[in-house]
């Protein structure tokens, strides 16, 4: 006698559909979110825009902007065949020069106070070696790593911090009408939005001063203009008011900066009565 045994029929709960991908293309990579630390990665609550995919890969999508101590490159992060929100995203790759910082000599103004943990390191950085500006590159990445996530969380108006990879930072692009946002300077404002931007840029500042922070280079070149909306951006030179033995002197031309600007386009503001209110904040 014998006996047919029929195979059992496959549960369809462990049935899955996969893909497989080819060699990644020139300007490719896997996605970098998993291979860095939990904390080289973006503050919480995320917005729900973040790619955090292992199967996502990230392509470079050409250069934003150069810069004399890093070039801002556009990146996308997709989940490959998918737009759905979460798994596609394009972001602002910030690089700094590892081996060719320009602008090394004006470390010491801004870093005045800050440490480096490693004296050779320290030793490096004060003979402005080759692995001096190799350490340099590093700090300006870290510094304004650490200032946009305190920024964020303080609610100021910087781009969300998606994540740090050595010299690289990863953070949002802001954009206005599906391009990249025009820089202050670029925009020619009527009487009420540039009144409107003027407020934004005041109370930003005030929260800033109220907890210490001097932005140390701010001008209308290094803020975003995204609609009715304004964005501060490049924050690797931020100062500590007190602690930096220069830092009113940054506020200061912080305020004359701004003030220039909105003086130009109509706006009657004075540099010495928003450095006067900005000190009232911060005292």
């Amino acid at each position: 006698m014998s006996y047919e045994i029929s195979e059992p029929e496959l549960d369809p709960a462990f049935v899955f559909d996969f893909q497989t991908y080819d060699d990644l293309d020139e300007g490719q990579r896997w996605s970098t979110w998993l291979s860095v630390e939990p904390l080289c990665r973006g503050p919480q609550p995320r917005p729900d825009w973040v790619v955090t995919s292992q199967a996502a890969v990230d392509t470079d999508l050409g250069i934003l902007k150069t810069g004399k101590e890093a070039d801002a490159f556009l990146l996308e992060r997709a989940v490959p065949g998918s737009d759905a929100l979460g798994e596609s995203v394009v972001l602002v790759a910030k690089r700094y020069r590892s081996t060719e910082h320009r602008t090394f000599h004006r470390a010491a103004t801004y870093t005045e106070g800050r440490s480096v943990k490693r004296s050779r390191d320290e030793r490096a950085l004060k003979r402005k070696s080759t692995w001096g500006k190799i350490v340099a590159a590093g700090e300006w990445a870290v510094s304004e790593w650490d200032a946009l996530k305190r920024c964020w969380e303080l609610g100021l108006p910087v781009p969300y911090p998606v994540q740090i990879d050595g010299t690289e930072i990863l953070m949002e692009w802001i954009t206005h009408d599906g391009e990249t946002a025009p820089r202050l300077a670029q925009t020619r404002p009527g009487p009420e939005l540039l009144a409107s931007y003027y407020d934004q840029l005041r109370d930003a500042l005030a929260v800033m001063v109220q907890h210490g922070i001097v932005h140390g280079d701010l001008s209308p070149y290094n803020i975003l203009a995204a609609g009715g909306r304004l964005v501060i951006i490049d924050l690797p030179q931020i100062v500590d008011l007190v602690g930096n033995p220069t830092g009113m002197d940054f506020l200061l031309r912080d305020c004359t900066n701004v003030c220039t600007w909105f003086t130009a386009r109509g706006l009657e503001v004075d540099p010495g009565e928003l450095f006067a209110e900005l000190m009232a904040h911060a005292f």
